[in-house]
């Protein structure tokens, strides 16, 4: 399946950022990312964009963003996140969450303190993924908690008694999390199909 606005929430790294507005509409596919440096953006995007409006370049004002918020509705886009911060968009204002609510597109807040470069990284690899996986729903979970193991698999070439040395444990244990990784899987999907598209998405999903 695409990659979600939803899904964004659960990509690592993103934490921090949240879903302020238009939650109705949170399961808008995600085409691609775009930074929005001009006052009118509609000239530049075909669609299903997560649009970042950053203030940076251009002085945003609530009514600048509201306006951001109807030129979204009206070219489809999947949602727009508002970077705030002490130094240009100081906070979202409430009529803004609410018409997001109105107009049924995800607003999200990003604090400046999170860096553009890695967010706009995190989404393009995820994105990537998702295509590429053909269908299979993202495991942000099973990747944050297996993250360490798919790593060592990776350095070790799959040997787990060198495994374990590099995770500080029995080689038992390393097994037994292999095989946990892949032991509830519905019935027809093949484990070890399932573990390279684990190893797939840690690739493109690590900072």
């Amino acid at each position: 399946m695409p990659l979600r606005c939803r899904d964004m929430l659960r990509l690592p790294g993103l934490e921090a950022i949240r879903l302020r507005g238009g939650s109705a509409a949170a399961d808008n596919a995600v085409r691609w990312p775009y930074v929005a440096e001009n006052r009118s953006f509609k000239v530049w995007v075909k669609g299903g964009e997560l649009v970042f409006v950053t203030g940076i370049s251009r002085h945003r004002s609530p009514q600048n963003l509201a306006e951001c918020l109807y030129e979204g509705k009206e070219c489809n886009i999947s949602g727009l996140v508002v970077l705030t911060g002490d130094a240009y968009i100081g906070q979202l204002p409430n009529t803004l969450c609410r018409l997001a609510d109105e107009l049924s597109i995800p607003l999200f807040e990003q604090p400046y303190s999170l860096p553009m470069i890695e967010v706009t990284e995190t989404i393009g690899r995820a994105i990537v993924w998702s295509e590429h996986t053909d269908g299979q729903a993202l495991e942000a979970a099973t990747l944050a908690g297996s993250a360490d193991l798919l790593e060592a698999w990776i350095d070790c070439r799959g040997n787990q008694s060198a495994m374990a040395d590099t995770l500080g444990c029995h080689r038992n244990t390393v097994r037994n999390r292999m095989n946990q990784m892949t032991e509830s899987l519905p019935k027809g999907i093949d484990p070890a199909e399932h573990f390279k598209t684990l190893l797939l998405a840690h690739l493109l999903l690590k900072p």
